[in-house]
């Protein structure tokens, strides 16, 4: 989380597969479906009927107008031009689409008026989904908050590591590999290798109590840590090492170790708090690495700007615009008497993050914030949904 994350798709957030009928037969969607070469993730809505029903979505603005400042502080770095046009959509039209819908808000529009105000200025586009249908799953990221040291103790041990002097990254910030010198670049080392051979001793950023904690951190990407002294600081995500993210969850569950319906982040801390000489053979089963920086205030995204929960949300970023503002329609768990129960949502939030296992038009994580309760929820997000973008009409200011 990227912070400049990496967003972390669900750690905790593998519930029972749901997906299309044919007769009585139930079909698992292919949520990993590539974009076919060629092809846009989004689709531009030409029937006024196929536009959802966003009412609820305009009744809730908290944070909107700091978030879609957050987008357009990313779109004013000349760095952000190399990523447009996307989808048909170039930087130009994006910045435009932003600062118009600001102006609603800066207005005071909420509810019926701002609903209408948008269906008169704006464009839906639809993402096409996993199976050229709109289906899109959604999961849920947070940061959690951890004790730990910035040096080490005999309690905390486990370290957190710098970004190394030795990784190589491309022009728009991809892992390139390993430098060995004189010119020659090899795929960087895995998880298991970085860890079994000490080769990072030296690049440590912060350590913690707990070899899991750690692991958790690794794949929501970033993490707030609570020093012996209580002052709390901001651990950011600062790069990876190139390997494709592997689900230790999927593995319990293949293992045997819980039911697919029974699978949480809690379900796996409980586990490796009881079975600690398991800790190393699963999470080395995910041979991604996240390395790590110390940040001020908020956690940050991959566009390196502040993520904001319920506000932000993480795509592939390979195939989305960056930065743009989006409908997310789905079910999410929120605090509700004292607990948390899941309930419809629809609501505005903009595409600022990315994440190690969000690799396909039918894949959405969505920020849920900082913490424990953050976390329960976040833990609890394995639905399906559409998703939406927004664009100025063309003529229309």
């Amino acid at each position: 989380m990227k912070f400049k994350s990496i967003c972390v798709c669900g750690i905790a957030a593998m519930a029972v597969f749901t997906g299309c009928k044919t007769a009585e037969i139930v079909e698992k969607p292919d949520y990993e479906r590539q974009l076919p070469p060629g092809q846009y993730a989004l689709r531009k809505i030409t029937d006024p009927a196929m536009i959802p029903d966003f009412t609820f979505a305009c009744y809730n603005t908290m944070d909107l107008r700091r978030a879609v400042d957050h987008s357009l502080s990313y779109l004013s770095k000349p760095s952000s031009r190399q990523f447009f046009p996307s989808n048909g959509i170039t930087h130009d039209h994006m910045v435009a689409s932003l600062k118009a819908f600001g102006q609603l808000l800066d207005q005071g529009l909420v509810g019926r008026p701002l609903e209408a105000a948008i269906r008169e200025k704006f464009d839906f586009y639809q993402s096409i989904g996993c199976d050229d249908r709109g289906t899109v799953l959604y999961t849920g990221y947070y940061t959690p908050i951890f004790e730990g040291s910035l040096t080490r103790t005999e309690v905390y041990r486990y370290p957190l590591y710098a970004q190394p002097k030795d990784l190589v990254k491309g022009p728009a910030g991809e892992i390139l590999g390993r430098d060995m010198g004189g010119g020659a670049i090899v795929p960087y080392p895995t998880r298991q290798e970085i860890e079994q051979t000490g080769m990072l001793q030296g690049q440590e950023i912060a350590w913690m109590a707990d070899p899991f904690e750690v692991y958790i951190a690794h794949v929501q990407g970033s993490a707030k840590l609570r020093l012996p002294d209580g002052k709390l600081i901001t651990l950011g995500y600062a790069a990876n090492n190139g390997h494709e993210y592997r689900s230790v969850g999927q593995k319990m569950i293949e293992d045997g170790i819980v039911p697919t319906s029974g699978l949480s982040l809690k379900a796996m801390i409980d586990y490796f708090k009881a079975h600690p000489e398991q800790i190393d053979r699963y999470i080395n089963q995910n041979p991604r690495y996240v390395f790590f920086r110390i940040d001020e205030g908020d956690p940050r995204g991959s566009l390196n700007e502040p993520v904001i929960a319920m506000r932000t949300i993480a795509t592939d970023k390979s195939i989305y615009p960056r930065g743009g503002l989006t409908v997310i329609k789905t079910r999410l768990p929120r605090p509700m008497g004292g607990a948390i129960a899941k309930a419809p949502y629809t609501g505005f939030a903009l595409d600022q993050d990315t994440g190690g296992a969000i690799r396909a038009p039918g894949r959405c994580d969505v920020y849920m914030g900082i913490g424990d309760q953050a976390g329960q929820m976040a833990g609890q997000v394995y639905e399906e949904g559409t998703l939406y973008y927004l664009f100025l009409k063309p003529g229309v200011r």
